[in-house]
């Protein structure tokens, strides 16, 4: 696992392999079909994140609906965590 620095670090700042050792710290699985998209089940939702070239985009689904956000780099890890688990 690649060392994750300090949580109040911006994403910006977070080499790629960072990235994904919080990703998958966070219990998302990586799709084979495409390195950029991960998926994230909970008991009362699942989410889907892209690393995109601008943001990281999350989307949720729970009970039929779908959620999208897009989180800028330049937060930091802990607030788009924070924001990632919260749900829709």
């Amino acid at each position: 696992m690649s060392a994750l620095p300090p949580e109040t670090t911006p994403l910006y700042n977070h080499p790629l392999p960072a990235l994904e050792a919080w990703l998958l710290h966070l219990g998302a699985s990586r799709r084979p079909s495409d390195p950029c998209l991960w998926d994230l089940h909970r008991p009362c939702w699942s989410a889907s994140i892209e690393l995109e070239v601008e943001d990281l985009k999350v989307s949720w689904q729970a009970d039929g609906q779908e959620c999208v956000r897009q989180f800028p780099y330049g937060l930091s890890r802990a607030d788009v965590e924070a924001a990632i688990l919260a749900g829709p």
